[in-house]
């Protein structure tokens, strides 16, 4: 089944809240991103690399994430790694804070019925 507009749409939008929240709860690489969107996402979060690593590249330009690398036993290649910054733990609790005011509306105004 196609996904609609609408819910691309929603996902774009809420999109830098999720990848900061993952982001600040561990420090990932972006496979371990996309597969946690995935799988806590109920597949509704599913993406491929071209889509997440703007949102990634985007959060770090504005400082609130912040990559480095990352030598892993058995791994001759060091992997990129995101960690969220103080800024971004801030920029976080706002979108929070502003997610929460819009489900409420939107609750509001749409209600638990039918239209």
């Amino acid at each position: 089944m196609a996904e609609s507009s609408f819910a691309r749409q929603l996902k774009k939008g809420v999109m830098d809240m999720i990848v900061l929240q993952l982001v600040g709860e561990k420090d990932t690489y972006g496979y371990e991103l996309i597969q946690e969107l995935s799988r806590r996402g109920e597949d509704f979060f599913t993406l491929k690399e071209g889509t997440l690593y703007p949102v990634l590249y985007r959060l770090e330009d504005n400082g609130l994430i912040e990559a480095f690398w990352k030598h892993e036993e058995g791994r001759s290649v060091p992997k990129k790694y995101y960690r969220i910054t103080e800024n971004g733990r801030e920029k976080l609790r706002e979108y929070i804070g502003v997610w929460k005011s819009f489900e409420n509306c939107v609750d509001s105004l749409c209600g638990e019925g039918e239209p």
